[in-house]
């Protein structure tokens, strides 16, 4: 009782110092595990598509046990911007980065100043780990444009608000194929390896320098390995008044696409299913070994996707056996249409939220900053999550954070901007990969702009911008306001990282399109 009180008393000095919102007994507050998947689709699993073929137990367990969203999004339908939107609650067309993704080479990309969910529960008196793809640039020390493998990593997530980390600087196909703890890789590479698509259909991955304890086919497990032993480590300390929150960032059901037994072939449909298999199997150990440590009640799990399905899945072979990865909404990873954005989002929390809820709820991955940000009862500052909304209301039973638009962004550049069941598009295809590609629905002389009723057609094939000119223009308004305030949110207008064209060629914003 004595340490407790003592505990306290300290946090509150801590307080009146920095003049932070902390709380007085960080112990109060849930662990959190943050548990995003690579390219997996709305329909690859089982709580948010009836009709998925792929057998996905313990994620039906977890929304069993929790709470599913069936109209939540990434903010981009790709790898880099959607974790840029995640961790730091703001989307990610307002950084440096335009369009694309980063590579395994390439620099940081959020600046240390730049608040994270990282520094945000930081600030909570949370121990906070990052663990798996990163995918967000760190600082190789480079020689002649060659890396030098024997010098430390500059900002990685430590200069992000995470105390310790452990992974991968880009996608699982992105070499070089090295493990690095909290700035220093673990083994130096001893060679070069890859396979190409011809060799492997599923299995691909690009040729570059690897470490003698990387090895592709094991590194999900591996990750969650590390990641059950992170939770041990900190479950005594979690019971004594110092929450952790651990980002586990999953490289999987990514390519390589490299189930391991007794997955290989388990699905009966193909490796890409065999691996989302694989991936369920490692979230039920993660939950038991939750339990197992008596931190159960208290933490709170968030299991999502950095985007849509990739066509790496094979989606013709897929839809032979009866499996749509998109759930039967259009296009795929990449694109502007919601294939490419809308995700599954599985929150359980035992202590605040009913078990077996679902909501239809509009929400954005930018949302969990902020939702985070209420949970630990921090005040709002001028800067962080703002385009997040809480989702607590939400956990409670409210039909609505109070959101009523998303902003989406595609591989290419092109945006999306949704309304209640309108959305306009500002692109003549899909914006991505799937047809017709941009530069194809140019050259067919298709419209420079898309708005569909998702309400009405959430298959995205009636373009209803001709008869609909006043919409047009209402959304296209709404999205430059949202651009040039720097937040969707209400607070002091802030500027953004670049200056952000939005429109279409040809589109004018002040006349009938």
């Amino acid at each position: 009782m004595h340490s407790r009180i003592q505990r306290c008393t300290l946090l509150f000095s801590f307080a009146l110092i920095t003049s932070t919102s902390l709380p007085s007994l960080a112990g109060e507050h849930p662990n959190v595990v943050l548990v995003m998947a690579d390219d997996l689709g709305i329909g690859d699993i089982s709580p948010t598509n009836p009709e998925c073929k792929i057998e996905t137990p313990h994620l039906q367990k977890l929304a069993d046990e929790g709470l599913t969203f069936f109209d939540a999004h990434t903010p981009s339908s790709v790898c880099t911007p959607t974790r840029y939107a995640l961790l730091t609650g703001r989307y990610n067309w307002r950084s440096r980065l335009a369009r694309g993704v980063l590579s395994g080479r390439s620099e940081h990309l959020i600046p240390a100043e730049r608040p994270t969910l990282g520094h945000l529960l930081h600030r909570a008196g949370y121990h906070t780990a990052m663990i798996g793809k990163w995918h967000l640039g760190w600082d190789w020390h480079k020689v002649d444009g060659k890396i030098d493998f024997t010098q430390p990593v500059k900002n990685g997530p430590d200069i992000n608000g995470f105390d310790q980390y452990y992974g991968h600087c880009g996608s699982l196909d992105m070499p070089p194929y090295v493990w690095v703890d909290t700035g220093r890789i673990t083994a130096q590479p001893d060679r070069e390896e890859g396979v190409t698509k011809q060799q492997n259909r599923y299995g691909w991955y690009r040729k570059g320098p690897i470490g003698p304890d990387f090895h592709i086919d094991q590194v999900l497990p591996h990750l969650f390995d590390k990641s059950i032993d992170y939770i041990r480590s900190r479950a005594q300390a979690a019971k004594d008044g110092t929450p952790f929150f651990l980002y586990l960032a999953l490289p999987a059901p990514h390519t390589p696409i490299v189930p391991v037994s007794p997955f290989r072939g388990a699905s009966g449909l193909n490796p890409y299913a065999d691996f989302v298999m694989q991936t369920d199997h490692h979230v039920g150990q993660l939950l038991a070994v939750i339990r197992e440590n008596g931190l159960d009640a208290n933490t709170l799990l968030i299991f999502t996707s950095d985007n849509g399905c990739s066509p790496e899945a094979n989606f013709p072979l897929l839809k032979e056996n009866g499996h749509d990865p998109s759930a039967g909404f259009r296009g795929h990873k990449a694109d502007i249409y919601e294939g490419g954005h809308r995700v599954p989002l599985i929150i359980r929390w035992p202590k605040t939220i009913k078990p077996g809820q679902t909501t239809r709820a509009l929400a954005c991955l930018t949302d969990i900053y902020t939702t985070l940000e209420a949970i630990t009862k921090q005040k709002r500052r001028r800067r962080g999550g703002e385009d997040g909304f809480s989702l607590l209301p939400v956990f409670k039973g409210e039909p609505t954070s109070g959101r009523d638009s998303l902003v989406s962004h595609s591989i290419g550049g092109s945006f999306a901007i949704r309304q209640g069941p309108w959305k306009l598009c500002l692109s003549a295809g899909s914006g991505g990969w799937s047809a017709p590609r941009e530069n194809v629905a140019k050259q067919q002389g298709l419209p420079p702009m898309q708005l569909f009723n998702l309400a009405q057609n959430p298959s995205e094939k009636n373009n209803l911008a001709k008869q609909e000119p006043l919409k047009v223009r209402s959304l296209l308004r709404l999205l430059e306001n949202q651009i040039t305030r720097g937040r969707c949110t209400k607070g002091p207008a802030i500027p953004n990282d670049r200056k952000i064209s939005f429109l279409p060629e040809g589109v004018n914003i002040n006349r009938n399109n």
